[in-house]
C-alpha cells in the first residue's frame, strides 16, 4: 500500500504533462483534484462521502453551490472550491466557501485549482471563514513536514481537535515565514534599522541606514551560502556512509573507526525492527550474536558485530521505510509499511547467516527458500 507521501508524489509528476489540457474547472476536477481528495482516503464516486455540487438552502443566495462538500459520520467536516489549474488564487474571490462556512458544520474549507490547495478555518473568529488559510500545500513543492500535517486530514486520521491545535500555530507560521522570504529577497529600511541599531552606536541616520542596507544584503547572502555548504557537507558524509559494504569492510580491515556515532538516537521502530530480526533468526543462531549499531543514514545489523557480517539494514529515515536485504553482500532495499513486514523476509535473513556459516546455520543445512532438517 502505496504512503501518502508517494500518492500525492504520484499525482504531482501527471502535473506537467497534463496541464495543457486543464484549461478549465471541470477537467482540473478529473485530472487533479478528485485524486487529491481520493488520495486522502475519500471515496469521491460515493455521493454518501463525496457530495459535488453541494447546495444548501439555509442564507444561501440562490443557484450557489460548492464544489465538493467531504462527510464523515454523516456531518460535513470539509467544503472544498476548485478553480482552474492556471487560477491565481490570491485574486481569487472564494465567496461561495464563505457564505457556507458559517450555515454548514464544516470548520474546514479548501480553496485550489489542484495544484496549490488553501487550508481555511475559523481561527480569528469562530463560525466565520478566515481571510487568510492557515496552511497552503503546493504539489509541485511537497516537503516532509507538510505531508505530516496533510494526514491529519485522511479520513482514517481525521480528527477536529488535532487539527485545530496546530492551526493557528501554522498559520502565523506561514504568515511569518512569508514576511522573512520577502525581508530576505528585499530588505525594508525597518528590517535594515533593526540589525543596524543592534551592531552600530551611533546615530542611524538616513545615510547611515543605507550604507546598512548594502551590509544587510551581503550579510544574508553570506550567511544562506554558509548554510548551503553545510547542508552540502552533511549529505556528502551521508552519501560516503552510503557505501556499498565491500567499501565497509576495506574500511574495517584498514583499521578505520567504524563504531556507532554517539551523537545518534535510535528510535523505537529501529529498536522493535531489531526485535523482529532476532526473533526471525533465533531459528538458525545463537542472538547474542546478532548486534546492531546505528549511523546517520540507517540502522546495521550484524553478526558478530563485525562489519564484515552484515546481516540487514533498517532504513527508518524517512517517510517510506526501507528493509535492506543483503545478498552476497549486495544489497536490496525492500520498500515495508511497518516492522512487522519484515517477517515476510524470513528466508532471505536466513539465508544471510547461511552465507557466513559455510552454509550451514546451528547443525541446520541452508536449502534453497530456507531451512530443512540435516538429521
Amino acid at each position: 500500500m502505496m504512503d501518502l507521501i508517494d500518492r500525492m508524489k504520484d499525482i504531482a509528476s501527471r502535473i506537467p504533462k497534463q496541464m495543457e489540457y486543464t484549461q478549465t474547472e471541470e477537467a482540473t476536477k478529473n485530472a487533479f483534484i478528485m485524486p487529491f481528495i481520493s488520495a486522502l482516503g475519500y471515496d469521491v464516486f460515493n455521493p454518501l462521502e463525496v457530495i459535488p455540487e453541494f447546495t444548501s438552502d439555509v442564507g444561501i443566495k440562490k443557484g450557489e453551490k460548492v464544489d465538493y462538500a467531504i462527510t464523515k459520520d454523516e456531518k460535513i467536516i470539509i467544503l472544498v472550491e476548485c478553480k482552474w489549474s492556471g487560477a491565481d488564487l490570491d485574486k481569487v474571490h472564494a465567496s461561495q466557501l464563505y457564505r457556507y462556512f458559517s450555515v454548514t458544520s464544516a470548520r474546514f474549507a479548501i480553496l485550489t485549482n489542484g495544484i496549490e490547495y488553501q487550508f481555511y478555518s475559523d481561527i480569528d473568529e469562530p463560525n466565520k471563514m478566515d481571510s487568510k488559510p492557515f496552511f497552503v500545500f503546493n504539489m509541485l513543492h511537497i516537503e516532509d513536514h507538510q505531508i505530516n500535517e496533510l494526514k491529519k486530514f485522511t479520513k482514517s486520521a481525521f480528527s477536529l481537535e488535532d487539527i485545530l491545535t496546530t492551526a493557528s500555530t501554522l498559520k502565523y507560521a506561514g504568515s511569518i515565514k512569508k514576511i522573512l522570504e520577502e525581508e530576505l529577497k528585499a530588505p525594508s529600511e525597518d528590517f535594515v534599522r533593526f540589525f543596524a541599531s543592534r551592531v552600530y552606536d551611533g546615530r542611524l541616520t538616513q545615510v547611515v541606514v543605507e550604507q546598512f542596507t548594502k551590509i544587510v544584503k551581503d550579510a544574508r547572502s553570506q550567511f544562506i551560502n554558509e548554510r548551503i555548504n553545510e547542508r552540502l557537507k552533511t549529505a556528502l558524509s551521508a552519501d560516503q556512509s552510503e557505501s556499498t559494504f565491500t567499501e565497509v569492510t576495506d574500511a574495517d580491515e584498514n583499521g578505520e573507526d567504524t563504531s556507532p556515532r554517539d551523537d545518534i538516537e535510535t528510535t523505537q521502530e529501529e529498536r522493535d525492527g531489531f526485535n523482529v530480526v532476532k526473533a526471525i533468526l533465533r531459528e538458525v543462531v545463537d542472538v547474542s550474536r546478532v548486534t546492531m549499531r546505528d549511523t546517520k543514514s540507517y540502522c546495521g545489523i550484524l553478526l558478530d558485530d563485525n562489519n564484515r557480517k552484515p546481516i540487514c539494514r533498517l532504513r527508518f529515515n524517512t517517510s517510506q521505510k526501507y528493509l535492506g536485504l543483503l545478498t552476497n553482500k549486495t544489497e536490496d532495499k525492500i520498500a515495508i509499511d511497518n516492522v512487522d513486514d519484515i517477517f515476510k523476509h524470513s528466508d532471505r535473513l536466513k539465508a544471510v547467516i547461511g552465507e557466513y556459516e559455510g552454509g550451514k546455520v546451528d547443525g541446520e543445512t541452508l536449502a534453497t527458500g530456507g531451512i530443512v532438517d540435516n538429521g
